[in-house]
């Protein structure tokens, strides 16, 4: 792993961010750190971290994402749990109803009303990926993560629930990372998808992390468009 790496997750305060570090002593554990703030600016993130953030990363200027379909076929009954990602336009719409016809005729078919609940965050990140001095960020799938975590198989239970948290939390302890009950301004779900997040960009980090996308689709900026875990 890297020196050190983080994961991004947004929650009720903004974002939280879940830095690792890697301990001198051979088998510690990584060494912890929480911050919660309003925005990825305010986050302080370092340039030479490799940061993971669970937020969709790249935008057509027409058409589907191929990555957001080949993360729900490896979540297979999990697969509900990632948006599929319409193109710029329709995240230019002041409102959903405009959004969701913007959508029907740029491809064929609407969005949900989930995937349009993360447009300001979406809109943050994709601004913040394409400032000149922003630190490079890395897509993110937390529920991927907790699949590579528990061996390859989606997990059963939803975040949302008491059971679903207990898991990913022990699954997250027996990776060597010791997360704190709770941190003001973020559930802990949000938590724990953070901490998924940071252990994949150590994948990243590493060259060991698969990567889902189709090389020849790129963003409107020419950046890549792949999530990672």
């Amino acid at each position: 792993m890297a020196a050190s790496v983080t994961g991004i997750d947004g929650c009720a305060g903004g974002w939280v961010a879940v830095t690792l570090s890697a301990d001198t002593d051979a088998g510690a554990p990584s060494a912890v750190s929480v911050t919660v703030a309003r925005t990825l600016d305010g986050l302080g993130l370092d340039s030479a971290d490799v940061t993971g953030i669970d937020m969709p990363l790249g935008l057509l200027a027409a058409g589907w994402r191929t990555a957001d379909l080949l993360a729900r076929r490896a979540l297979g009954r999990r697969g509900s749990c990632v948006f599929a990602i319409p193109p710029r336009p329709v995240w230019e719409q002041p409102a959903y109803a405009n959004a969701n016809q913007s959508c029907r005729e740029l491809t064929g078919r609407g969005m949900s009303i989930q995937a349009w609940g993360l447009r300001g965050k979406l809109l943050e990140a994709d601004a913040f990926r394409r400032a000149a001095a922003a630190p490079p960020l890395y897509e993110v799938h937390p529920e991927l993560s907790f699949t590579a975590l528990a061996g390859g198989t989606p997990l059963a239970d939803s975040k949302h629930t008491r059971a679903g948290l207990a898991i990913r939390r022990t699954l997250l302890a027996q990776a060597d990372i010791a997360l704190p009950p709770r941190v003001r301004g973020a559930a802990e779900d949000d938590l724990l998808d953070a901490a998924a997040v940071a252990w994949s960009a150590g994948r990243v980090a590493a060259g060991a992390a698969v990567i889902l996308g189709d090389p020849a689709q790129r963003a409107d900026d020419g950046r890549e468009i792949a999530i990672r875990y």
